[in-house]
């Protein structure tokens, strides 16, 4: 699993006991390769219509395919086990472009995703079968082809009793609601806005490539948000959307933080507050995505926080003071890596596929019906 954070890939060795939602899982090992600034730097520049084009995508393409079977198969070395005990891969792949509605401006511009990291590539370097490219199913029979975490949410995650609300913050943050006992035609997910990308790029902006990212949100910590700022930013056209919705880096990428850091200078903000200052607006979009999508609808008794923003102490803090009512815990708690949920999740969809179990919540993704995400790429 790698995600809009661009920070590396995450691999997650599983066991899986029986199918479908019946499935119990056990984390065997966990690991994350970060990428380098250079190749951070590439994939943002695929996700930027600027600069894109296809002949680079092509390339790109196989370059991630063959990293992410590396990946693999070190993961499997670590964990202690043979090749030919591994039954298949599964893989996400990287986004590199979402567009969940059509353009209205350009007729060949459909609704559609794109996820590269060749699946034959993975197949062949591994001696795998391998599963990927699972969110245009989806998207096939009306879905925006996410979230699709809340169908591994609710096996790793549903409880008889408690209400819980899963908030993921990567790149982007999203949150799949679980109700007590939920079935999955009771759950629903949604993307809330930024998770780290805005606070990831505001760093690297302002160290001139020093730093990647705010390491237990310290330097948020150091600075005073300037809630006017915030304000502003909250007034984005997506926080008022009603789920299901979606977005990604076509939103909130390099032009949107580049627009933020300039304003934050305007009002003669300090490095430190205008690190502040795009942590808070993570904080008060996830904040009020709960209170206005979730809280009316669902009974919540815990917030389980999960994804690289787990770490950000400073960015928790805030969601805890802006939800004082609500209990908070991070994947961790509950015996999961909080970075390994995402890879785990995507090894269920896999597993699921190939035994030809519907793997999305059309509550969740707006789909019409439940449906078999995922292809096959063959090892022989």
């Amino acid at each position: 699993m790698s995600g809009t954070s661009l920070d590396g890939v995450d691999a997650a060795v599983v066991r899986i006991e029986g199918t479908g939602l019946g499935s119990k899982v056990r984390l065997l090992y966990y690991f994350t390769r970060p990428y380098d600034d250079q190749l951070r730097s590439r994939l943002k520049e695929l996700c930027a219509p600027e600069t894109s084009d296809t002949m680079r995508i092509c390339g790109m393409n196989a370059y991630m395919g063959e990293l992410f079977a590396d990946a693999a198969l070190e993961a499997v070395r670590e964990a202690g086990l043979k090749p030919e005990e591994v039954d298949f891969v599964s893989s996400h792949g990287q986004t590199i472009w979402h567009m969940p509605e059509e353009a209205k401006d350009d007729p060949y511009l459909a609704r559609s995703t794109l996820q590269i990291g060749d699946l034959s590539i993975i197949a062949k370097r591994t001696g795998w079968l391998a599963v990927g490219d699972f969110r245009p199913a989806d998207m096939a029979v009306g879905g925006q082809g996410a979230p699709l975490v809340p169908y591994g949410d609710l096996i790793l995650f549903g409880d008889p009793v408690k209400g819980r609300l899963l908030q993921n913050i990567g790149g982007i943050g999203n949150c799949t609601v679980l109700p007590p006992g939920a079935t999955p035609e009771e759950v629903f997910a949604f993307d809330t806005g930024p998770g780290n990308m805005i606070i990831d790029q505001t760093v690297l902006t302002l160290t001139g490539g020093r730093m990647s990212y705010d390491e237990g949100g310290a330097w948020a910590a150091q600075g005073t948000p300037d809630e006017g700022i915030v304000a502003e930013l909250m007034a984005h056209p997506y926080f008022g959307m009603v789920p299901p919705k979606s977005t990604g880096r076509e939103l909130f990428g390099s032009a949107y933080t580049a627009a933020f850091i300039r304003r934050a200078e305007e009002r003669g903000l300090s490095a430190a507050d205008t690190i502040a200052t795009a942590t808070a607006l993570t904080a008060r979009s996830i904040a009020d995505a709960a209170v206005r999508h979730v809280l009316p609808r669902c009974r919540v008794d815990e917030i389980i926080i999960s994804g690289g923003g787990a770490h950000n102490r400073t960015l928790v803090g805030m969601i805890g003071s802006l939800l004082p009512e609500q209990r908070l815990l991070t994947a961790g708690a509950l015996c999961l890596a909080d970075d390994a949920k995402e890879a785990v999740i995507f090894a269920l969809l896999g597993h699921s596929f190939l035994h030809g179990c519907s793997n999305n919540v059309p509550a969740a993704t707006g789909a019409g019906r439940p449906t078999v995400m995922g292809k096959l790429a063959v090892p022989i």
